[in-house]
C-alpha cells in the first residue's frame, strides 16, 4: 500500500523538512537514521477531513510505519509576542488545554472534531485550525477504541501548549 498509493516519483526529495517535522524528529531520532516522508496539512479542509486522512493512513502502522503528527493544543501568535519563554499560561489557555486533554482521554472524537463550537475559549486559542489539524490526523491513525496516553504537558510563552500524546 505505502509504495503504490503514497510515494510518487514527482515528490521533491531535495526539499527540507518543516519545523513541525524536524523538531520532534531531532529530539526523538537524533541520529537521523529513519526514512521520513512529510505530509502537509490542508488548511482549507476541516478537522473531519484530517481525521479521515488519519484513518486512511492507519493500515501503514501494520507495516511498521510511525505516524507522527506535530502541532500545538493551543496556538495564538497574536498573544505570543512579548511573553517570556517561561511565562505562566493564562486561564483561557489552561481551560482549553484541560478540555482538550479530557476530550482526548475520553475518546470524545465528535467533540474534538467540533472543538471550535464545543471547546471553551477555542477560538481565542486557535484563530485558525492549522496548528491543531495534525492532532486529527493522529487521532484518525490511532487504533479505534484504544486508550490514549498523555506523554508530556508544558507551556512555552504561556500560550503554546506543548503537550504530547500517543495513540497506540
Amino acid at each position: 500500500m505505502w509504495h503504490e498509493n503514497i510515494l510518487r516519483d514527482d515528490i521533491s526529495k531535495a526539499r527540507g523538512l518543516d519545523h513541525g517535522a524536524w523538531v520532534p524528529l531531532k529530539l526523538g531520532y537524533p541520529a537521523a537514521n529513519i526514512p521520513v516522508t512529510q505530509l502537509s496539512i490542508q488548511p482549507d479542509l476541516d478537522p473531519t477531513n484530517h481525521y479521515q486522512l488519519g484513518q486512511a493512513l492507519r493500515p501503514l502502522r501494520d507495516e511498521g510505519v510511525l505516524i507522527l503528527a506535530s502541532g500545538n493544543l493551543t496556538h495564538n501568535l497574536s498573544e505570543f509576542r512579548g511573553r517570556a519563554l517561561d511565562a505562566e499560561a493564562p486561564d483561557w489557555v489552561q481551560i482549553f488545554n484541560e478540555w482538550m486533554s479530557w476530550a482526548i482521554a475520553e475518546g470524545r472524537i465528535d467533540d474534538l472534531l467540533h472543538y471550535r463550537s464545543r471547546g471553551p475559549e477555542a477560538v481565542r486559542n486557535h484563530l485558525t485550525d492549522e496548528h491543531l489539524l495534525p492532532l486529527f490526523v493522529a487521532l484518525g491513525a490511532g487504533e479505534a477504541g484504544q486508550s490514549r496516553r498523555h506523554l508530556h504537558k508544558s507551556y512555552s510563552y504561556g500560550v503554546l501548549a506543548m503537550d504530547a500524546y500517543a495513540f497506540p
